[in-house]
């Protein structure tokens, strides 16, 4: 696939009732799309469905396997058009590493939410989207996957896999009718990550989401494969001197 369509898609975006997911949501329901989102709080889902006309909505914990599963079967099911997933849910937790494996294993697994499951909702929609005449997988790194933030390195880890990830996984797919983007996000004024400015004591929030949103539709039109939003550019781009000089100011 050349360039991705932004009309008369048929998109799941995972982790779609808060933040980025749902206003990401929103902009594909603007352009014409049909739109399902999932995520795990079902308040939030129906908060959503009820704000924009059209929504479609589906309850499901990434963290579990089975669920997982379910969501890629149900979503078959029900919406045999669809042919693009947007890979955005994630948690970002700060761990001391000092601390051993208790800080690790006492909260939710970034690794299975951030990394395992976004490789396994790709696989299970691979095969149907090879078969259509435009399809495109979506995944959402970070920032801090080419610069990492050292109070959050489960994060930062599984965000440069996903980046890493997605490089093999567009090399795999070149030649079919699936093209693989990356959406590379900044700090953006969300829950995510609303521990660490807290912590740090960072009064700035981030690009709104309606700025970040507008960035990754405008990156969309001009068919880029790898959108790196606001401050992520600089991130992405850093090496060397520069990456000194990106990790120091990050972890300062």
């Amino acid at each position: 696939m050349d360039t991705m369509k932004l009309k008369r898609n048929t998109i799941l975006v995972t982790g779609g009732g808060t933040g980025i997911g749902l206003s990401l949501a929103e902009a594909f329901i603007k352009e014409g799309n049909t739109v399902i989102i999932c995520g795990r709080r079902i308040d939030r889902l129906e908060k959503a469905r009820k704000n924009i006309p059209g929504l479609h909505i589906r309850q499901c914990d990434l963290l579990k396997k089975d669920e997982r599963e379910e969501l890629a079967g149900w979503a078959l099911k029900e919406f045999p058009d669809i042919n693009v997933i947007v890979n955005n849910a994630g948690i970002q937790r700060i761990i001391d590493l000092k601390a051993g494996i208790d800080d690790i294993t006492g909260g939710d697994d970034e690794i299975e939410v951030n990394l395992k499951a976004l490789i396994h909702m790709s696989a299970y929609f691979i095969p149907h989207f090879i078969k259509k005449k435009h399809a495109a997988i979506i995944n959402v790194s970070s920032g801090l996957g080419f610069v990492p933030m050292a109070m959050a390195p489960i994060y930062c880890a599984t965000k440069a896999a996903v980046h890493s990830y997605s490089v093999s996984l567009r090399q795999q797919l070149k030649g079919t009718s699936v093209e693989v983007i990356e959406i590379i996000p900044p700090m953006v004024d969300t829950e995510l990550g609303k521990g660490s400015r807290d912590e740090r004591g960072i009064t700035f929030r981030g690009l709104s989401t309606d700025e970040f949103t507008a960035e990754v539709m405008a990156g969309l039109e001009e068919n880029e494969v790898e959108i790196a939003v606001g401050m992520a550019k600089g991130l992405r781009n850093a090496s060397g001197k520069d990456f000194d000089e990106a990790f120091s100011r990050m972890n300062g």
